[in-house]
């Protein structure tokens, strides 16, 4: 390959100006990105046109790493230290010549080094950063568990047990993916899981005890993948660490258990909550990963806009009243309410909460954990906090009937309460407060907001194509089916690892109790009756599916995400 300087391959290509070289080149001062780095990040260019300029200027072939397998052995081609330093993944072989995936192909010290290294020839080829990341991440800790698990066997094997003495691994450090290669192998395989999930931003990690093998799986965008397969003989390790580094009693197996850890990955501090299941095949582990890094919750971060926004500021302007934030597991609940704690997070308040568990630690904010061991309920907890003059209430979750009316009964006396409980939608809500025993005119009087909501994959923005939807499709948004609608959909591309989507966001329905609606409560009507008072154009109200009709329409996700979250009953 013929050396030539970056900058001066882009502005042949045509892709940059003199001028936006020099702009480049400054912002490059003092910085130990490459220039190509610091132009991405700076807008100058796109990665695309990177790798564009790289294929035609200097023929260098692109490699979409989303689409390739690369064999496990390669791991043991390229030193992992020099992989991830210079982001660099090695693809195959072929005779004297290692093949070799860089974001950067004119990096010639990287080049060098991986020839050193591995005393063959390179012939680099150009991918995009994000897929290398990815690449070297699976590769490695594939590469990694698999050794780790042989060793765990041999282990078991020599001493004449079924599974290693997990007992002996006890957790010393929360700083994963430095560890040593002498580490013990089950500390090995169990920080390779973490550092896959973090990678992959995974939301759970789940551990399922199979007749034959022990599954993991990983909760990726809302959806469960299968990340590999552990052998069944090695199982006991693997979960008696995870017990260990969470503060669970490794010795008991029949009941469920509940535990904790933070651990900090690649800058991240991740805070993980962890329960134990005991299932025919042994003890299942799930993992909720919260990362505790991404700074403070705002309405923006969880993808209010618009009229929602407007909504939810009107909402957050009462000056006493329940809030409520309703959806089903895994909805984003909490996040959105502590988002409205921030916001009404000042000096001149006194906000305690009563959390089971303490998700995110916010300065001025009084945040109480439950311990229902000890007898300190939703409920107790809630008489206490009246005692200590709170200005406003947050409750993790409404769950029983003694809670909800604690919580209604507050706020009539004059505090805010915000709080979440699972229902289907904000009409729902009602009826479940009901359900639970709360008096029509308790809830009339106390309950001023609901917001129900949902989480939808974003399409990947990379590979956003547009389309016109089938007759079937409209009907099903519906929509004539002779509408002239645009949807959208990804494609697939090394962005978004050839899944087509990328992230996700909220899908929200704003229902803001006025007097008409706070009638019918007290009246005791039916569903139907307030139904019929939301769907008056005066009223304003907008409903779940129009909003996600809305962002079908915006490109933002997809009629098949829309009817995989949003069931026909909401």
């Amino acid at each position: 390959m013929a050396y030539m300087r970056l900058g001066d391959l882009l502005i042949s290509a045509g892709v940059i100006t003199e001028e936006e070289l020099n702009r480049g080149l400054e912002l490059q001062k003092g910085s130990k990105d490459r220039l190509g780095t610091v132009l991405i990040k700076n807008n100058i260019i796109t990665e695309a046109q990177l790798i564009e300029a790289l294929q035609m200027q200097l023929g260098i072939e692109f490699i979409d790493l989303t689409k390739v397998s690369i064999p496990t052995e390669m791991a043991q081609a390229l030193p992992k230290n020099i992989a991830t330093q210079y982001q660099i993944v090695p693809i195959r072989i072929v005779k004297d010549e290692l093949y070799l995936a860089m974001a950067d192909p004119l990096n010639f010290y990287a080049i060098e080094e991986a020839r050193k290294a591995t005393r063959r020839r390179i012939h680099p080829l150009v991918a995009t950063a994000a897929g290398i990341e990815h690449s070297i991440q699976v590769l490695y800790s594939n590469e990694g568990a698999a050794k780790a698990i042989e060793e765990m066997k041999r282990e078991a094997a020599a001493n004449g047990e079924t599974s290693s003495n997990a007992n002996d691994y006890s957790f010393t450090a929360n700083q994963i993916g430095d560890e040593s290669v002498n580490s013990a192998p089950t500390i090995r395989l169990v920080n390779s899981m973490l550092e896959r999930a973090v990678t992959e931003r995974a939301s759970d990690i789940h551990m399922e005890p199979r007749e034959t093998e022990l599954v993991v799986r990983m909760r990726i965008d809302g959806v469960m993948r299968q990340i590999m397969n552990v052998p069944k003989d090695v199982q006991s390790s693997v979960i008696s660490r995870v017990k260990i580094m969470s503060g669970m009693d490794i010795s008991e197996h029949r009941i469920p258990q509940d535990g904790r850890f933070n651990i900090r990955i690649k800058e991240k501090d991740i805070d993980l909550r962890v329960n134990s299941l005991p299932t025919v095949y042994g003890e299942k582990i799930v993992l909720r990963l919260l990362d505790k890094s991404g700074g403070r919750v705002t309405k923006e971060a969880v993808g209010l806009t618009g009229a929602d926004q407007a909504r939810y500021d009107e909402m957050l302007r009462l000056r006493n009243g329940v809030l409520l934030v309703v959806g089903p597991t895994g909805s984003g609940k909490s996040t959105t309410m502590y988002a409205m704690m921030n916001q009404l997070n000042t000096p001149e308040v006194n906000m305690v909460t009563l959390e089971d568990p303490v998700e995110y630690n916010i300065e001025g904010i009084n945040q109480v954990q439950i311990n229902a061991k000890v007898g300190m309920t939703f409920a107790s907890g809630l008489r206490a906090i009246l005692r200590q003059d709170p200005d406003i209430i947050a409750v993790g979750e409404i769950r029983d009937g003694e809670t909800a009316d604690i919580a209604l009964r507050s706020a009539i006396t004059g505090h805010i309460v915000l709080s979440t409980i699972h229902t289907n939608d904000a009409v729902g809500t009602i009826d479940r407060l009901r359900d639970m025993g709360c008096e029509p005119y308790i809830i009339a009087s106390a309950l001023k907001g609901v917001i129900s909501q949902r989480l939808v994959r974003r399409i990947c923005p990379d590979c956003k194509t547009a389309y016109k939807p089938s007759p079937e499709e409209l009907m099903d948004m519906g929509l004539p089916a002779d509408a002239d609608e645009t949807f959208y959909r990804g494609a697939g591309c090394p962005s978004c690892y050839n899944r087509g989507y990328r992230g996700r966001c909220a899908v929200f329905e704003m229902l803001v109790i006025d007097r008409k609606v706070r009638d019918l409560i007290y009246a005791q009507a039916g569903r139907a009756a307030i139904e019929a008072e939301l769907k008056r154009p005066e009223n304003g109200f907008v409903s779940m599916e129009q909003n996600a009709l809305r962002l079908v329409r915006e490109g933002v996700t997809t009629t098949e995400e829309v009817r995989r979250v949003i069931n026909e009953e909401d």
